[in-house]
């Protein structure tokens, strides 16, 4: 009896097993891939983190490309469709080149877009900030610090995404009439000592630059370490994008005059809703363009302190 017993409860075992993995197994999968692995998309994860408590019927994940390749990205997306994704959210490295790789994508699966937009694909819908809007406030950070004009140097991973173009186009269009410009545009690939290096260059090359702008999240704290160890903080007009610590800490002691903040969180939080909405036959929160935009906001040393708290609450979200 003993024996038939300790039976039963290895195949009641094994039977809960099976049902647990049949239940994991229907759950539809939702992915969220960036452009690259960096630390600006910890916000989304934890976005993504609060969908999830409020999705129990999808599995969520995050899923970073091994590089900030075009080509990288395409073959991790053809994965995630032969997995079986139910959706995708995805910032394109380089729209232009992408556009039939996602296409592909798009006509297997449900395809959003974030951060970067790929305008010409078949994507579903894009969230995210209105890039040329942020450059436009970012132009606002510029005019302020620089009334007398300035020769700014813009340092960008990768200046051929529409979310790098989109930004610049902003700014040049909002200086237009005033004595700032930008001189030239240096690109990194996502390659964080590569954007030291470049800002390093600067400082030999060109005496005449008093601006830089970090059109990436980690563009402005390479800008800011490369400019403390040559000893010119506070020298050059330093304004940057996102909301790195780095960033936010040179904005509370005065070294950056101020940053443009996107809200990764709800990139995260609302793109997973979306998109669960999405495959359950809601299509009516999607605007006729196709763009569901979340505003962007300038942080100075005016209102840096609170948003720090407001970071900090995101980060613990459950």
């Amino acid at each position: 009896m003993k024996l038939m017993g300790s039976r039963a409860a290895v195949a009641a075992v094994m039977l809960a097993g099976a049902l647990a993995s049949a239940q994991a197994a229907e759950k539809k999968q939702l992915y969220f891939v960036p452009n690259g692995a960096v630390d600006f998309w910890k916000l989304a994860e934890a976005g993504m983190k609060k969908a999830q408590a409020e999705l129990p019927n999808y599995a969520i994940q995050i899923k970073y490309p091994e590089q900030s390749s075009a080509a990288i990205q395409d073959r991790l997306l053809d994965d995630l469709v032969a997995n079986g994704a139910a959706g995708i959210m995805v910032s394109s490295v380089d729209p232009k080149t992408q556009t039939e790789a996602l296409d592909k994508v798009a006509g297997q699966t449900l395809l959003f877009t974030t951060d970067s937009d790929a305008p010409r694909s078949k994507r579903a819908a894009y969230i995210g900030s209105s890039n040329k809007d942020a450059g436009r406030q970012a132009a606002e950070i510029l005019k302020k610090a620089l009334p007398n004009g300035g020769k700014c140097i813009a340092f960008a991973g990768l200046p051929g995404a529409d979310n790098a173009r989109e930004r610049l186009e902003g700014i040049r269009e909002s200086i237009q009439g005033t004595k700032i410009e930008i001189l030239d545009v240096r690109a990194d690939d996502m390659d964080q000592a590569r954007a030291k290096r470049n800002v390093e260059d600067i400082l030999t090359a060109r005496s005449d630059v008093n601006c830089m702008i970090g059109v990436y999240a980690y563009n402005t704290p390479q800008i800011y370490l490369a400019l403390q160890e040559a000893g010119k903080l506070g020298q050059i007009t330093v304004v940057g994008f996102d909301n790195d610590q780095a960033t936010l800490g040179g904005i509370k002691d005065g070294s950056i005059a101020g940053t443009v903040v996107q809200q990764p969180f709800e990139w995260g939080y609302q793109g997973m809703k979306d998109m669960a909405r999405y495959l359950e036959g809601d299509k009516s929160f999607i605007p006729a363009d196709g763009l569901i935009i979340i505003p962007t906001q300038i942080i100075d040393k005016s209102n840096v302190d609170g948003f720090i708290a407001q970071v900090k609450t995101w980060l613990s979200a459950k």
